[in-house]
Order: C-alpha cells, then sequence, then structure tokens
C-alpha cells in the first residue's frame, strides 16, 4: 500500500485571511502594506471608497482630514455615514466604520480643513507613504501638490463627477524592481551558456541516449545540443532569420524517433524545444528601459542620500561591465518542462547555484557602496540583493510633474492636450471639462447646475470659462457641447456606483506605491462610464 502524501503546512490565520493578495505581491509586499501610513483629504463617497479597498487588505494606519460636517448629501453617496451622523464631524464617522472592517488596522482622524492644516502645521504631510486627495478646489489643491511635492510623497487626486471621474498621480520619482510584467520570457542562456550548464551539458551524452531517454531530458539540453550542431557549421553564429529558425526546427524534428510506419513521433520535450526556438535563441542582451536606469546619473553618481534602489543599481551596473561580461545577474529561475523530475531538479540546481554565485558578488558590491556613501551596512540585506538581481531584467523608473506645470501655460503639455483634441471622440474633453469647472468654482464658489434654476445660465457660463481656457492653450472650441450640458446637468454630484469603481482604482495605484510592486499609472487616467472608455495621459 501506498503512503499517504505528506500534508501541506498549516496557514496561520493571517495567512488565511490575506490569501489571495499575498498570491500577487507576496509575504514582504503584504509586510510593507502593514507598514504604510495612507493619508485621506476628505472623506466624500469616493474617499471612503478608496481607503475601504486599503482597510481590507490590511493597510496598517491612515488618517482622515476633514472639516466637514455630514450632510444629507452624504447619506446618499458615502457608505460610512449614517442618518445619526448628520451635523457631526465627517472624519470622526466615516473613521469609526471604516475601522470596524479590518480590526488589524489603525485609523486616526483630524477635524480640520485641508488649508487650515497647511497653515498651522505645513510639515504634518510630510511622514505619510500616500496622501489621497478628494473634492479639492483648485485653490487648495495647489499648495497641498506643491507641499508633497517638495517632500517627495506621492499624491493621487480623485474626482469623481457626475458619470466621469479620474485620478491624476504626482509622485516625483518612483522605482519599482519587481513590476511583474505580463510575458515573461525565461532567462536560459542557451546563446552564452554559463560555465556551470556548459559542464551540466557535456555531462550528458545526448547523442548516444536512446530515444526514450531523449524524450525525459529539459529541452534546454535540446536546444544546447543542437546549437553546437548549427555553430559548427554556421561559423559560431546563432540562427537569427526566419528560415534558419525553421531550418534548426526541422533538425530538432529529425532527431525524434519513428513509430513503426516510419513517421516521426515529436515528443513532448522536442515540441516545447521548437517553440522555445524565438525566444531561446536570441542574443542576451540589456532591455533599453533598464540599460537608461543603468546609464542614469542617480546610478552614476550616487551621494550619501542615494536610495537602496540606486546603491543596488549602481553595483548591478559594476557587475555588467566586470563579472556579468555585459549581461545582468542570472533570473535563476526555470519555467515548467516536459522532463524526469530528477533531470529537471538537476538543471534548476544548475541555474540556481549561478544565480546565487551572481548575487553574492553584487551583494559584496553593494556592502562597499554602503561603507563608501557612510550608510549602516543593514540599509540593503542580502534578501534584497537577491529580489534585485531576479528582476534585474524588470526595473522600471517614472519621474512624474508637478500638478503646478498644468496651471502654468508656459509649462503645461498643450500638445498632448490638443493633439487628443482633434479626435472628438477622445476622452481628453473630461480634463478640459474638469478645468473648465475648477475655474467655474473660483469665479462663481459653486460648480455649474448645483442649483436646480441655474442649470440654463450655468452652460453658458461653464462654455465661456472653458473657451477662455482653450484659448490660453491656443486652441479653438470644443467639437461637442454635449459634453458640457451633461456636466452641468450632474450638478457637481458623485454617483456612487462611479466613485465605488474609480475608489477601487485609485486604492489599487495607492497600492502600488506602498509595496513598490507593479507600474503606476503615469500622471493622468480618466474613465468615461458612458461609454466605457478609459485612457492614461501624460500631462
Amino acid at each position: 500500500m501506498a503512503s499517504p502524501s505528506p500534508k501541506s503546512p498549516e496557514q496561520s490565520e493571517k495567512a488565511k485571511k490575506y490569501d489571495r493578495q499575498l498570491r500577487l505581491w507576496g509575504d514582504h509586499g503584504q509586510a510593507a502594506l502593514e507598514a504604510g501610513h495612507v493619508c485621506l483629504v476628505n472623506a466624500t463617497g469616493l474617499g471612503t471608497e478608496i481607503l475601504k479597498s486599503l482597510v481590507l487588505p490590511g493597510v496598517g494606519f491612515f488618517t482622515i482630514i476633514d472639516g466637514a460636517k455630514v450632510t444629507d448629501e452624504d447619506l446618499s453617496t458615502n457608505f460610512f455615514v449614517e442618518p445619526e451622523n448628520i451635523g457631526k464631524s465627517r472624519a470622526e464617522a466615516t473613521t469609526q466604520l471604516l475601522l470596524e472592517l479590518n480590526p488589524d488596522v489603525k485609523g486616526d482622524y483630524v477635524d480640520e480643513d485641508v488649508e487650515q492644516l497647511l497653515e498651522n502645521s505645513p510639515d504634518f504631510f510630510n511622514n505619510f507613504s500616500v496622501v489621497i486627495a478628494t473634492s479639492l478646489t483648485e485653490r487648495k489643491l495647489l499648495p497641498l501638490a506643491k507641499k508633497l511635492w517638495e517632500a517627495g510623497v506621492p499624491l493621487l487626486y480623485c474626482r469623481s463627477y457626475g458619470m466621469a471621474c479620474c485620478i491624476r498621480v504626482q509622485v516625483p520619482e518612483h522605482t519599482v524592481a519587481e513590476t511583474h510584467p505580463d510575458n515573461i520570457v525565461p532567462d536560459l542562456r542557451i546563446d552564452r551558456p554559463f560555465p556551470g550548464l556548459m559542464s551540466h551539458f557535456e555531462s550528458i551524452d545526448f547523442e548516444s541516449l536512446d530515444q526514450k531517454d531523449k524524450a525525459h531530458v529539459p529541452y534546454v539540453i535540446i536546444l544546447l545540443h543542437y546549437l553546437k550542431k548549427w555553430k559548427e557549421m554556421h561559423s559560431d553564429t546563432l540562427p537569427s532569420t526566419y528560415d534558419e529558425k525553421k531550418i534548426f526546427r526541422s533538425m530538432i524534428k529529425e532527431g525524434c524517433g519513428e513509430n513503426d510506419e516510419g513517421v516521426k513521433l515529436l515528443e513532448a520535450n522536442h515540441d516545447e524545444a521548437m517553440k522555445a526556438v524565438n525566444y531561446a535563441l536570441c542574443p542576451t542582451t540589456i532591455p533599453q528601459v533598464v540599460q537608461e536606469i543603468l546609464d542614469d546619473d542617480a546610478c552614476i553618481n550616487l551621494t550619501s542620500k542615494s536610495k537602496p534602489f540606486w546603491i543596488m543599481a549602481k553595483a548591478v551596473r559594476d557587475f555588467v561591465e566586470n563579472e556579468g561580461g555585459g549581461c545582468l545577474p542570472l533570473c535563476g529561475t526555470l519555467p515548467d518542462m516536459t522532463a524526469q523530475t530528477s533531470k529537471y531538479v538537476a538543471l534548476q540546481q544548475v541555474y540556481q547555484e549561478q544565480a546565487a554565485k551572481d548575487v553574492e558578488i553584487v551583494y559584496r558590491r553593494v556592502q562597499q557602496l554602503l561603507h563608501q556613501l557612510n550608510q549602516p551596512s543593514d540599509t540593503i540585506l542580502e534578501k534584497d540583493v537577491k529580489l534585485f538581481c531576479k528582476e534585474s531584467r524588470n526595473l522600471y523608473v517614472v519621474r512624474g510633474r508637478p500638478i503646478s506645470d498644468e496651471y502654468d501655460p508656459k509649462t503645461a503639455n498643450v500638445q498632448e492636450i490638443l493633439s487628443n483634441l482633434e479626435d472628438p471622440d477622445s476622452i481628453m474633453v473630461y480634463y478640459v471639462l474638469f478645468r473648465g469647472v475648477d475655474r467655474f468654482y473660483s469665479e462663481y464658489n459653486a460648480y455649474p447646475g448645483e442649483l436646480d434654476d441655474q442649470v440654463e445660465p450655468d452652460i453658458v457660463k461653464l462654455k465661456a470659462c472653458i473657451s477662455k481656457l482653450l484659448s490660453e492653450w491656443g486652441c479653438g472650441t470644443l467639437a461637442k457641447d454635449d459634453y458640457v450640458h451633461e456636466i452641468c446637468r450632474c450638478g457637481g454630484s458623485e454617483f456612487h456606483t462611479i466613485s465605488a469603481f474609480i475608489g477601487g482604482c485609485a486604492a489599487q495605484e495607492a497600492i502600488k506605491f506602498l509595496t513598490c510592486q507593479y507600474k503606476p499609472v503615469n500622471n493622468t487616467f480618466i474613465y468615461d462610464s458612458i461609454f466605457c472608455k478609459s485612457a492614461t495621459y501624460v500631462l
């Protein structure tokens, strides 16, 4: 009788609770999330929807800044206020109900308007991980954005207005090692095998194996075997053209066994080898985006204030120029392959051992750099270097633009706006409308259409505000008036379904900053719920 299979180790209650998200960003990502402190400016329906999507996965701490009192309108748009809260502090009411969602999360509130807080305590926002702001007028947004830009704190300004919504991300610089690309090409080094791989390959006399055994070797060995033959016939060059790769595949197919009728039997591992030809035989190079990071001034000229990302990038750059021979550290992971378990594990160990050697070299360089920069040696741990090396082919850096640049005609990205407005179906029109609404509010201290008997007059006023704005940009009028009518019809209202959608999107962006994983939206995301269209712009 076969012995029972071993049981999986018991998960902790916390691991069970956060199981699905741990699959997305891992234990270290969860730890970063739990160490984060998020600030929400204005606990509107949209603001609380964002916080809800951060509290549920376990953000460490949140603080709500809001000097408003709960009104009847809040009851129709905000699930985190109750009728008995009317006339009371909105910050306090929403904080209490949000904390009920997750006992692991801590929260606090400040019952004060953000404008007053900036004036009385200008450094209050400096220590937050991320600041999220909703329902801010231009007069309040710009000072807050300027302060956060100077402090280097990411800002997500979110807006839900009728059937449209947007997120504006402001961050001076954000670095990401774990970008989680959709399509990962295995780092096999078939074109330039490292010594350990060559030694392992040469220990397998592939030619002398019978067909049964050949069907159980990993496809990496098959590729190395036929590549060796190819190079002998083609002056040590790789198959590069479509025709050459076609011939190379035929070589692999010819090496398969035959059935009783003489027909070639294509074993699964040989089939995998043929499919891998397109990417596995390409020259091993450094991606252009990564090369730009390694050539960045922040990488080359480190200072005592350099962040760990740039210190590790410098160490990798030195590795590439020396031990790496022009290549990045080996990733060290293999995709699944059809092969005998023992043969696959043996090959896997070869890659892991080489990756460990590369990590050791880079880690030593990191420690040397930390010493030179007078930074503590434990600023960067070996596990950090291991992760950085593993993800070195997918590094990403985004440098944003301050929101204030958009409000200055000299620095605004007018060309991006105008080129998109040439398309009558472009949802860039909502950006123009939102800017027009801001100008309208500055002039009339109310949102267009906020009063039922003022909808028609406000349409004319809003058109004038938008025309003035477009004139400053050197652009004509909007192609359609329908959008202006729709904005005025909304009267500045928030629809909860729209807020819930954009709230989830904004929370996702905040998590990217908190965990330093995945690529964040660069600059402006707009969603049109009428036609279910979205777009991202750099403004």
